[in-house]
């Protein structure tokens, strides 16, 4: 993952499970869900929740929809401004 930007860094605006949010810019999906306390990036066959494990794309635990097309490893993506994230914890809230 890329080193975490300084707080004076600029942040983006993405929205994440349908709430609007100011994340630093710079930073992976993965690392700006974790920050806002998201726990359940997906789920397995079986129902367990999942979230990232390895943090370099190998584990695919962290995949999520980003801008509508689904299953992006969220460690591998750097946050862009107006970005759309959903994960299956938002889906199972009914949010978008």
């Amino acid at each position: 993952m890329p080193p975490r930007p300084s707080s004076s860094a600029a942040a983006v605006t993405i929205s994440a499970d349908g709430r609007s949010v100011r994340v630093p810019a710079g930073v992976t999906v993965a690392a700006a869900l974790l920050d806002l306390g998201v726990s359940t990036f997906r789920r397995s066959v079986s129902g367990e929740p999942r979230a990232p494990l390895c943090g370099m794309g190998t584990c695919y635990e962290c995949r999520v929809t980003i801008d509508g097309v689904a299953h992006r490893r969220a460690c591998l993506v750097t946050v862009a401004d107006g970005m759309h994230v959903t994960t299956a914890a938002g889906v199972e809230e009914g949010r978008p």
